[in-house]
């Protein structure tokens, strides 16, 4: 991973106004939680699995990496197409290393679930990024089915992990929104008899409980008497494994649909995109900005919503963005707000607690960004409030990544819209998630140079 390899060299990068307006239609890379389930799911499923549009940033392929270090076949036989040949419910064997997830969160906290109620010992790590984000909200309900754990101080990685040989089912009421916490329980419940159970007092992504059911697995959805959902899996199934196909990473399409709403006269079309309701609070929000953006041929595609996204630039309005609409977006906060910089009045982004422990704190780092490119930006409480005057402000900084992703493609896509370009101190963190982010803006018509 970058911080861990000293002989790659930072890459700074700038982005600046195209000469024309961008136009084209592109493919979205694969889902990146779809594609970590994917995979994981494989690995357990008895038989082979076929994928097609896997995401191949780094994340996912550590994830890869680490299903062939507990035993499982997984093997790349083209371009997005990955096979698993997989091992079955509790078939898992202890790895003779370490596991280094990199920079994946999501790949060390629902891992940690299958290691939860899986009879051996690992030992999980990653890169100083993931080293600093917290694995408690894990380690707490992981521990009740009878997994021990041995961390950091602050239950961080690296750390131990040895399953419950015995593990017991459990009914696990989510304190705060996560999607993460959610299928970490879920996976271990599958190797656990009986039934497990969550309570999720407000929806988060489903990828789980679909790709689950998918599987072959038993999973029930339903109204909880207090609000939310109850999701309840029963233990001890043999997945069947079965083929998927990725849709277009929604996180993903955020980047080349905002930067075709801020450069005028853009027209792209974003074809194959997931629009799982559980994922679309983004374009939900940009909607009531007055984002010009149509869904065409809707469909189902291996259990889950996709379409074609045409997206036309336009003036743009501030909104308030409640918190309940968090769980949906919360991955899209930094490119949304690029365009609440540049977009008419007032956007208040509610209840972003959840940003200060991404890659980095994400929250922070957006409002010191947008207020050296000369944005009007405060952070009250947990709150992000971006006043805009219908126009992209100045730009002309160097924003500073801190190793994260989002934080980077976010500003570079503010830079295509600001009259003098924006630059970030590294650009190496976008293989991550969206290896591809700058050939594909460019067939778009972006321009991005390496500064100096």
């Amino acid at each position: 991973m970058p911080d861990d390899q000293p002989s790659r060299a930072a890459l700074s990068m700038a982005a600046s106004r195209p000469l024309r307006p961008l136009s084209g239609t592109v493919r979205i890379p694969g889902d990146k939680s779809v594609s970590h389930r994917a995979l994981m799911l494989g690995a357990l499923a008895v038989g082979r699995t076929e994928i097609d549009g896997l995401l191949e940033g780094e994340d996912v392929l550590a994830t890869a990496a680490a299903l062939r270090a507990l035993g499982a076949a997984v093997e790349r036989v083209g371009e997005r197409r990955w096979r698993v040949d997989g091992v079955g419910i509790g078939g898992l064997a202890e790895p003779a290393d370490l596991i280094d997830l990199g920079n994946s969160g999501t790949a060390a906290r629902l891992l940690l679930g299958i290691l939860a109620t899986h009879d051996l010992t690992a030992f999980v790590t990653g890169d100083a990024s993931l080293r600093e984000r917290p694995m408690r909200r894990v380690i707490d309900p992981l521990s009740r089915f009878g997994a021990r754990f041995v961390t950091r101080e602050g239950g961080r990685l690296p750390l131990a992990v040895t399953g419950a040989r015995d593990p017991v089912p459990q009914t696990y009421r989510l304190p705060v929104p996560s999607a993460q916490v959610k299928s970490a329980v879920l996976l271990a419940g599958l190797n656990t008899p009986g039934e497990t159970s969550v309570i999720e007092p407000e929806v988060t992504r489903d990828h789980t409980e679909r790709m689950l059911g998918h599987f072959g697995a038993t999973v029930r959805v339903e109204p909880h008497p207090d609000g939310g959902r109850l999701i309840t899996v029963v233990g001890q199934p043999e997945l069947a494994a079965a083929p998927i196909s990725v849709p277009g990473d929604p996180s993903s399409a955020a980047f080349p649909l905002v930067a075709a709403l801020l450069v005028p006269g853009s027209e792209v079309m974003l074809t194959g995109v997931g629009v799982n309701p559980s994922r679309t609070g983004l374009l939900d929000s940009l909607a009531e900005m007055g984002a010009d953006i149509a869904r065409v041929n809707e469909r189902i595609d291996g259990g889950e919503p996709v379409a074609d996204l045409r997206v036309r630039a336009g003036r743009l309005k501030g909104a308030d963005i409640p918190a309940a609409r968090a769980p949906t977006m919360i991955d899209e906060y930094p490119v949304l707000a690029m365009v609440a910089a540049c977009a008419e009045g007032r956007t208040v982004m509610r209840g972003l607690a959840e940003l200060r422990v991404k890659e980095s704190d994400r929250l922070s780092g957006i409002a010191q960004g947008l207020a050296a490119c000369g944005a009007t930006v405060a952070v009250e409480g947990d709150d992000l409030i971006v006043t805009g005057s219908g126009s992209p402000p100045a730009g002309g900084a160097t924003i500073a990544t801190r190793l994260d992703h989002r934080i980077a493609m976010a500003f570079l896509v503010l830079g295509l819209a600001t009259a003098a370009p924006v630059a970030i101190d590294d650009a190496r963190t976008i293989a991550t998630s969206f290896p591809d982010f700058v050939p594909l803006m460019a067939s778009l018509g972006a321009h991005f140079a390496e500064a100096r």
